[in-house]
């Protein structure tokens, strides 16, 4: 028989051969044994809580092999998978990757939560990376279920057909999680891995594609559907890191009301507008805390050309992703919070375009396009919150694209109330001290407050207090006192 012939007949046998397993959707991001990755037939046998072995006839009659201590094998046919880990599995039994399993004996079956690569019998090594399996398996939970209605036929059929042998880890990682992916990236990595095992293109094209593969790979791209967020605790942290700005406090609790009732970002992030110093930075800041979302920051006053955002063209040597690829690349998924700090100094670009026209592409939530990448990026995740000294100075299109919220200057006494309660009382306990230790006495708050009578904000009052309590612990220290108590005299004069 020739090698074409045995090829045919061994694909007509799996075509035919019948499909074991069932396929369930789920999201958990944890397995158990109520919610596995897969179950199996445990009618003849009940299974040991660890067990070892591989699985076997991968591609549609699906099962696993089990090991058990005499060294006799017991095969087992898998009834359900979870559909995000079809793939994994197929996968692990063509490589015959010897893996042991945890799980528990229910009454649908043997349900199994963990999987592990062990090494005996001169199994194949996973990948060319340690902790593969595990990586993998991680990113899965983490994934949502394939977008596509996935069938039991379609699963057991041969993927696609890609003789790729070098850049394994990608490769593996294509096979595996490939279908969790969202469609333009899932082809774009196929094309781009051709690319890099291409031997007709220069080596530098090689280089740039594995890079690009090797950071996009490495991002988590989840969904948009975000869980609940408790009101209570988001006004919690609101109370602990702002005094005052219950205007602010109840625009952004709206905002978490909305997302509950969604679950989804809203279609506008928040533009907070104010005098230098009034905590806008800590409120974008409060604001990711709640969202429970990794957080990056644009400085609108250091980019005066669009491709330090956008990236530059592989065509270039030295080309590199923008910074906005980078701030999805270091969070590691594709859900976090934008800080784009001065947002009114976006609108000047130095002859190459306009900065403030590349934001308007990450805004639209219709995606965004990195030159370098090659490659529209889903920002459905992305939630942008911006700052601003000058309203004037923000063009209209980028204004429509925020709910805007302006941050009025504190008065005196919200000044005053600032620096005791808040800003003394965080300087002491970085510095370890007691509060008892640094006492300021009314008069000597009254002349902290009017010294900077003429500046907005509360960063110098701030500076003010780590100037105090700096004097304070210097003379605990040196001249052996037990507490300090601040006059107005001695404010004067430590201020200048």
């Amino acid at each position: 028989m020739s090698v074409f012939d045995f090829n045919a007949e061994a694909k007509e046998e799996r075509k035919n051969a019948k499909c074991t397993f069932t396929l369930f959707r789920s999201n958990e991001t944890t397995a158990t044994p109520e919610h596995p990755i897969l179950v199996l037939d445990n009618r003849e046998k009940q299974w040991e809580h660890h067990s070892k072995g591989v699985f076997t006839n991968p591609v549609r009659e699906t099962a696993f092999e089990f090991e058990d201590e005499d060294g006799r094998t017991h095969s087992a046919d898998i009834l359900k998978i979870d559909a995000r880990f079809v793939k994994l599995l197929k996968w692990l039994g063509e490589n015959k990757i010897n893996v042991r399993l945890s799980g528990s004996n229910e009454a649908d079956g043997y349900a199994v939560y963990k999987i592990r690569e062990i090494a005996f019998g001169g199994g194949t090594k996973l990948s060319a990376e340690d902790g593969f399996l595990q990586y993998m398996i991680g990113r899965l939970q983490a994934s949502s279920a394939p977008a596509e209605e996935v069938s039991e036929e379609e699963a057991a059929e041969d993927g696609d057909d890609m003789k790729l042998t070098s850049l394994q880890s990608i490769t593996d990682f294509m096979t595996c999680a490939g279908g969790t992916l969202p469609d333009n990236i899932r082809l774009w990595a196929r094309r781009n891995l051709a690319v890099a095992n291409s031997h007709e293109v220069s080596p530098e094209e090689r280089r740039h594609a594995q890079r690009a593969l090797s950071i996009m790979m490495n991002i988590q791209w989840k969904s948009n559907y975000f869980e609940a967020i408790d009101p209570e605790e988001a006004r919690r942290i609101l109370d602990e890191e702002l005094y005052g700005m219950e205007r602010v406090k109840q625009r952004i609790i709206e905002t978490i009301i909305q997302i509950n009732r969604t679950h989804t970002l809203p279609a506008y992030g928040i533009l907070l507008i104010g005098p230098a110093g009034t905590g806008k930075s800590q409120i974008a800041y409060a604001v990711a805390r709640i969202l429970k979302l990794p957080w990056t920051t644009l400085d609108m006053s250091s980019i005066n050309d669009p491709e330090q955002l956008t990236g530059s063209s592989r065509v270039y040597a030295n080309a590199k992703p923008g910074i906005i690829m980078e701030a999805f690349s270091l969070s590691g998924q594709s859900n976090l919070v934008f800080i784009i700090n001065e947002l009114d100094k976006a609108a000047s670009g130095k002859g190459n375009g306009n900065p403030a026209d590349v934001l308007l592409t990450l805004l639209d939530n219709l995606g965004f396009t990195d030159n370098y990448m090659e490659c529209m990026i889903p920002t459905g995740g992305v939630y942008p919150i911006a700052t601003a000294n000058d309203r004037s100075k923000i063009s209209a299109p980028l204004m429509s694209r925020f709910a805007v919220i302006d941050i009025p200057d504190y008065t005196e006494e919200e000044k005053k109330i600032i620096f005791s309660k808040f800003a003394l009382p965080k300087v002491l306990k970085r510095m370890s001290m007691r509060e008892e230790e640094c006492e300021i006495l009314p008069e000597a708050l009254d002349e902290v407050i009017s010294r900077y009578s003429d500046t907005s904000g509360i960063r110098n009052l701030e500076q003010a207090a780590e100037h105090i309590a700096a004097n304070a612990l210097y003379q605990i220290e040196v001249n052996h006192v037990n507490k300090v108590v601040f006059d107005k005299e001695m404010v004067r004069e430590l201020l200048g």
